[in-house]
């Protein structure tokens, strides 16, 4: 191996092979002149060492460190010019392909081995690949040479889907110049595409429609390209045909990419600004924050600060993921990455903070950023009182990785102890109690769950209740607010009555009806979210043959006619089993309530009533009859007088009985509030 520093070799050291100085094999020149003394040998060598230090200052020299040309990970990861990045996601429909489609794009680029590929490669959760969705968003830096020679960076942001994890895919989106919408051709446009593509057109992004699955046999391209022309308003004449599955069509896309989306904005110059866009917490670095540079340039060792929680920190690394961690000497504008800077917890560095230097401090944050609200909440019980100091762990664990999870300790007479916990919604609380029962061997107990209401008390004042059981006294309370959503349903044209119906059930606004094809039809209601949280989705599908999509976003809260709806159990009541109800179903729901909890809860040896209540008035009761024992089996005669003192002996020791007893309530009596449906079966 030859040492190509440029210098000519010294005379008298070129060996029979003709190699030069530079050759690291010292002991081969030496030995090809044995004529030369011992001291020029010496000389010979201190000269070699020399002539090594300045081949490596000169390589060195050839470029700036960390600009562009620079390659990391064995040429895998390669800093361009701003002009020849694209930040872009893909947004679609659940089950549309876009996992699909990114495992393709990772293929075609190199970026990830045929070897080391497999079904959903972003996906790196257990629960994200059985269910088939996106739940923690992903980052992959592709290196793509486009037909004109070029070298281009593609930096691919995966974002979630779900309407919970909504303000996570507006803060991605906005580390994206464009995006790719990807729409099944069989079947068209769904709720959960509309709602994507209104975020990324809110954030003023460019959109590539990508035809996808085209070579089923129920593909009709030609009325997936009007119906994205018509309900959504995009020009779909130049939307590219692509089977991920089959790998048809990713070179026109890669193409499309790099030719059709807008490079950022070159502002290398400017103060440093940068958005968070995701964090996770790492047992030996603490929290990794992905982010995308807006302005400036960042650096290993560099002081920043987080402006809306005004933290301060030293960078220990900053790389890029290619997937993998690739470490780097610096990121400048346009340009996504990672850090880690020893920050202690997820809360520190929530999504959509904004990066800058503490020393050149920028003048003011990036637009957007919220603090998480969790908008469900239930009670999670662990069924041994032995796993409550490990649930506690596990929970703080979790939320080392989730600043949205809130959770308190609560007490409760039937259930023991456990906590309150606050969710996005009902997928963040299903993923947050798969991962509890999963990676921490946690068996749990699980309440209805119950939206975030607001009390107006005398004085005008709002409280927050996430708890039906603090909710205040009706003689304290002037008025109790409920949240409302607007619901987007797309259903064909022959279950248009069934789902009105079923809106209308559940205290629904008609809003309007449009119809997206001849044969699929829109329909736009006003709900209260209460409504939808329990089994609104599973109705839907029952109702439609599974033909429907829905999707929801948040509006505000309004005055309701609501009450709370208490269960009594052996006289005693069970918070975790009281709900607030709207005053014209509240009869309906007790008595369903309590004939279900009289199917659920096992027969004790003394009658046990069940009563729901409106305050100190009972709406609704049932009863299990006692277990009882035949104690005039040995009386084949004789006076009535013995039988009435052994059944008057009985009868006193079953009211000391009910007195003293606690009555186990299993898991099935929680779950019975959600299977309980508005007609009272």
């Amino acid at each position: 191996m030859a040492f190509a520093c440029g210098a000519a070799p010294l005379e008298g050291t070129a060996g029979v092979s003709g190699r030069p100085f530079c050759d690291p094999d010292w002991r081969a020149v030496v030995g090809a002149r044995a004529r030369i003394s011992r001291r020029r040998t010496r000389s010979l060598r201190r000269e070699f060492a020399q002539r090594l230090l300045l081949c490596a200052g000169g390589l060195a020299a050839t470029h700036v460190v960390g600009g562009p040309g620079t390659e990391y990970a064995d040429g895998a990861v390669v800093k361009v010019p701003v002009d020849c990045i694209r930040n872009f996601s893909i947004i679609a429909h659940i089950d549309h392909g876009k996992s699909t489609l990114a495992d393709q794009l990772l293929l075609k680029t190199g970026t990830v081995s045929t070897r080391e590929m497999q079904a959903q490669f972003l996906d790196t959760n257990d629960i994200e690949r059985e269910r088939g969705i996106t739940i923690k968003l992903n980052t992959a830096r592709m290196k793509y040479k486009a037909e004109d020679g070029k070298v281009y960076a593609l930096n691919l942001i995966d974002t979630p889907g779900h309407v919970d994890f909504s303000y996570e895919v507006s803060r991605s989106l906005a580390a994206c110049e464009g995006a790719l919408l990807v729409v099944d051709a069989a079947q068209g446009v769904e709720a959960q595409t509309l709602a994507n593509v209104y975020l990324a057109l809110e954030n003023d992004l460019e959109i590539i429609p990508v035809l996808n699955k085209i070579d089923l046999p129920g593909a009709d391209p030609e009325r997936v390209m009007k119906e994205i022309e018509d309900v959504i308003g995009l020009d779909a004449s130049d939307a590219l045909l692509v089977s991920a599955k089959a790998g048809i069509g990713i070179e026109a896309l890669l193409e499309a990419i790099v030719k059709r989306l807008p490079a950022p904005k070159n502002r290398v110059s400017e103060r440093l600004r940068a958005l968070i866009y995701d964090s996770y917490y790492d047992d030996y670095r603490g929290v990794v924050c992905q982010f995308r540079v807006v302005d400036g340039e960042i650096k290993p060792k560099d002081s920043i600060q987080l402006m809306n929680t005004g933290r301060q920190y030293q960078i220990d690394e900053i790389g890029v993921l290619a997937p993998n961690q690739v470490k780097v000497d610096s990121l400048y504008a346009g340009e996504v990455g990672y850090l880690a800077a020893s920050i202690k917890q997820v809360a520190d560095a929530r999504v959509g903070d904004t990066i800058t230097l503490t020393k050149t401090r920028a003048d003011e944050a990036l637009p957007g950023y919220k603090e998480p609200q969790p908008m469900v909440y239930c009670g999670l019980f662990p069924t041994d009182s032995d796993q409550y100091q490990a649930m506690r762990t596990a929970l703080g664990k979790l939320q080392l990785n989730d600043a949205a999870l809130s959770y308190e300790p609560e007490n409760s007479s039937a259930m023991g102890f456990g906590f309150r916990c606050g969710f996005l919604g009902l997928l963040h609380m299903e993923i947050v109690q798969e991962r509890l029962e999963r990676e921490y061997g946690i068996d749990l107990i699980i309440t209805a769950p119950s939206v975030v209401y607001r009390c107006r008390v005398a004085g005008g004042e709002e409280r927050i209740v996430s708890n039906p059981a603090e909710l205040p006294e009706p003689v304290a309370r002037e008025a109790i607010l409920e949240p409302f959503c607007r619901m987007e349903m797309i259903v064909p044209k022959d279950f248009v009555g069934p789902v009105m119906e079923l809106a209308s059930d559940r205290r629904g606004e008609y809003q309007k009806m449009q119809y997206l094809t001849e044969d699929r039809v829109t329909l736009v209601y006003i709900l209260p979210l209460a409504e939808v949280i329990t089994d609104f989705f599973d109705q839907l599908k029952s109702r439609t043959r599974g033909y429907a999509s829905m999707e929801y976003s948040l509006l505000d809260y309004r005055v309701g006619d609501l009450v709370k709806l208490e269960i009594k159990i052996n006289q005693e009541v069970v918070e975790p089993l009281a709900t607030i109800v709207h005053k014209d179903s509240a009869y309906e729901v007790g008595q369903a309530l309590v004939t279900k909890l009289k199917e659920v809860i096992p027969r004790q040896q003394f009658r046990i009533p069940i009563q729901a209540a409106i305050g100190s008035r009972i709406i609704s009761s049932q009863a299990i009859s006692a277990l009882r024992k035949d104690v005039l089996a040995k009386c084949y005669g004789g006076d009535i007088s013995r039988k009435k003192k052994l059944l008057k002996k009985q009868a006193a020791g079953k009211k000391r009985m009910k007195t003293m007893g606690k009555v186990q309530v299993p898991q099935d009596a929680f779950m019975a509030i959600l299977k309980v449906s508005k007609g009272g079966d």
